[in-house]
């Protein structure tokens, strides 16, 4: 790997951007009164002093606890191995792992660059610089971002990012720009805040790109509609509910819708390294694996070769807030993500974080720091995000099959899913036999309480809709997921679905 350049302050630098890379534009127009009116902190600029001090500090300034009385000498993690050892007759072994130790003063021991003591000490807003380099160094292999003066910092996972980011840019009655489904904690946080929704249309690739062209188009910022929208809200792979992917050119398109009516894109992206080839259905000679147990070798370059290319890696002039998240590639107890936007935004984000959760845990800095930094590297950081892609494709193949042999197909539809962890049902709900006497969400209704007759919980499509929008619902929809469900299980579940809809429909 080339040598990155990286330099060491509350805000790491950007690494390795060429001098003629665009800057980013201006965005102060768009922050909140609440966000322009934040201050540094007091304290957190005594603790940068202390930081960045080249000459012995003798501090009598902030009120720290002597880490003497941290009551943690160390702690030890076991870990899978990132790419497990073949076994005698060449397959992999499932149960390979490794002892990873964090010892109380490590760094003064010189053992590590960071340790219980830094952890669980008082924190920068940016979270620890340690590991916030580790992360610039990955968004640069992974995605470059082709301007500059972006930043990272880490954050409490990407629903505590998404609700400063709603306080840094609106305030009641602005509308944000969603897809036309989208998760629904979006709605939650938002709404309490006096947003409103403008949802886009989707098809099987996501977000269509024309209708969001003709919406903000013909924005009418009249008393009834007020200021057109700003941010753009989408979740390019694996789509939760849809669990759509865009392609490239789709992405491509509108990123130029968005440079034309300059907006800011808030690109929510946790499914993006779980991202599968095409699904292929088995001969019916063919017996589908469903031992999860057993693990592929894959190349640490197969990540590299198949991720499609993010916002952010097209952001030619920085106009993508970027929120990845450890919930869905290591644990979603960690409470960890990170955000890489503008400096201007994450200085801002700096300024809320110092307010707030000031940064994430240190135990989970500490262990995620360890895992990645001190024991798995980079390359082994991609062979286990292949080992993701091939153990949830696996997860994704068998739902498939499944429902290829338990579903109606004559009033069932479904895509296969590119990446994330569901798959969206479409059912054909004018295909009724009281259809002249039922609405589309009464038919879901009934279709939900059948399957839960049938021992089976799926999600309706109506929860993905802001509150306002249900009543107009004119399709039906279930959300599946195949993340977690054992084989077993997948099969008793959509084998019930089946039979409720067969009930429902009088099939």
């Amino acid at each position: 790997m080339a040598e990155l350049n990286i330099t060491t302050s509350s805000s790491p630098a950007p690494l390795g951007q060429p001098s003629v890379a665009p800057a980013a534009p201006d965005w102060k127009g768009l922050f909140s009164r609440e966000s322009q009116l934040r201050k540094k902190s007091v304290m957190q600029g005594m603790h940068q002093i202390l930081d960045k001090s080249v000459v012995e500090i003798r501090s009598l300034g902030p009120g720290a606890p002597s880490t003497d009385y941290f009551p943690f000498l160390g702690m030890d993690f076991e870990v899978p191995l990132s790419e497990p050892p073949k076994t005698a007759d060449g397959k992999m072994a499932s149960k390979a792992t490794a002892k990873i130790h964090a010892g109380k003063h490590d760094s003064k021991n010189g053992h590590s660059i960071y340790d219980i003591a830094i952890a669980l000490q008082y924190g920068q807003g940016t979270g620890s610089t340690q590991l916030l380099e580790f992360l610039s160094e990955h968004v640069k292999i992974i995605h470059d971002p082709p301007y500059k003066h972006w930043r990272c910092i880490l954050t409490a996972g990407n629903t505590s990012a998404f609700d400063i980011v709603l306080r840094m840019f609106t305030k009641p009655g602005d509308y944000l720009l969603v897809e036309e489904y989208t998760y629904p904690t979006v709605y939650e946080t938002a709404l309490p805040m006096g947003l409103k929704f403008a949802g886009i249309r989707m098809d099987d690739f996501g977000m269509v790109p024309a209708h969001l062209d003709e919406v903000l188009s013909n924005w009418s910022e009249d008393a009834e509609m007020g200021k057109k929208p700003r941010l753009l809200y989408i979740i390019p792979c694996g789509q939760n509910p849809s669990g759509a992917t865009q392609p490239t050119d789709r992405r491509r398109d509108i990123y130029k819708v968005a440079q034309k009516h300059d907006l800011l894109i808030l690109e929510d992206d946790p499914y993006y390294y779980i991202q599968f080839p095409p699904y292929t259905p088995p001969t019916s000679e063919e017996k589908r694996d469903t031992d999860l147990s057993a693990i592929r070798p894959n190349s640490a370059e197969l990540v590299d070769r198949t991720l499609l290319p993010s916002y952010l890696s097209i952001d030619n002039d920085g106009r993508v807030l970027r929120m990845d998240s450890f919930s869905k590639i290591i644990a979603p107890g960690a409470r960890m993500g990170w955000v890489t936007a503008p400096e201007q935004i994450i200085e801002r984000f700096v300024r809320a974080h110092e307010v707030s959760v000031q940064n994430p845990s240190g135990f989970s800095q500490l262990a995620i720091f360890k895992l990645l930094h001190d024991y798995w590297g980079h390359s082994g950081f991609k062979r286990w995000l292949n080992q993701l892609q091939s153990e949830y494709s696996k997860r994704r193949n068998i739902m498939l099959d499944l429902c290829e042999r338990h579903l109606p197909c004559e009033i069932t539809h479904w895509t296969p899913p590119r990446a994330g962890f569901f798959l969206w049902i479409y059912v054909d709900w004018e295909k009724h036999p009281d259809v002249l006497s039922k609405s589309a969400r009464a038919v879901e209704q009934e279709i939900y309480d059948c399957a839960i007759s049938h021992g089976t919980l799926v999600i309706p499509g109506s929860a993905f809709l802001p509150e306002n929008k249900v009543g107009c619902m004119e399709k039906v929809f279930f959300r599946m997921t195949y993340a977690s469900v054992p084989p077993d299980t997948m099969q008793e579940a959509i084998r019930g679905l089946g039979a409720a809809l067969r009930e429902v429909f009088r099939l």
